[in-house]
């Protein structure tokens, strides 16, 4: 399978492009920004998006759905418990002192028993709220490839003191959904450097005692 990953926007954003060779398709999460770029990957490995998936309603997450979608017509999976964030994203481009992006239409959830598949790969959606209240993760079991959105990161977890955050929530996501995963399995935070769920039990400063 195809997987890249770009650093895209002010916040340098970790966008995971996903492609299947033998049909051509791909699933784009978080496309934050610099769609152009994004569309330069998708061109080069001639793939057409099948779907585009937000971890979470943040605006460096989901600030360039709207353009990938007009681009592509691509569907955007996002769970409805982030839909009132997604509402403040004029307030949200305030904080950064940007422009707000254009917004879109949500076209599915993306819920915990609900999965996409991506040639012989399965795309899981776990629920994982504690960053916003409806943040979610994606196992992708025979890749052993976790997108853990900005719930998890190399030593550290997602911050909880902006709105929808809940310090409790995430504590218990990570350990009832994520740590139960192989310690093999590679995490792809939403920003910065990846790392194992082997790595992150052993040496995350914030997961001890968990």
């Amino acid at each position: 399978m195809i997987h890249e990953i770009l650093p895209v926007g002010m916040l340098q954003c970790n966008c995971s492009i996903f492609g299947d060779e033998e049909s051509g398709e791909a699933i784009v999460v978080d496309p934050g920004d610099e769609i152009e770029e994004i569309v330069d990957v998708l061109e080069r490995h001639k793939l057409k998006v099948a779907a585009i998936v937000i971890t979470h309603a943040h605006i460096d997450h989901i600030g360039g759905a709207a353009k990938l979608k007009r681009l592509t017509g691509a569907p955007v999976l996002m769970n409805e418990r982030d839909a009132e964030l997604y509402g403040m994203i004029d307030v949200q481009a305030g904080w950064l002192g940007m422009e707000t992006p254009e917004v879109t239409g949500i076209d599915a959830g993306a819920r915990e028993g609900e999965s996409l598949r991506l040639g012989p790969a399965r795309f899981e959606f776990l629920d994982t709220p504690g960053h916003t209240q409806g943040s979610i993760s994606i196992w992708i079991p025979t890749e052993k490839k976790l997108v853990a959105g900005d719930t998890l990161f190399r030593d550290s977890i997602g911050r909880t003191d902006l709105p929808g955050g809940d310090s409790r929530a995430i504590l218990r996501s990570i350990r009832d959904k994520l740590l139960v995963l192989p310690e093999e399995t590679v995490v792809i935070p939403g920003h910065g450097a990846g790392t194992t769920i082997g790595r992150e039990k052993a040496m995350n400063p914030f997961l001890r005692g968990l």
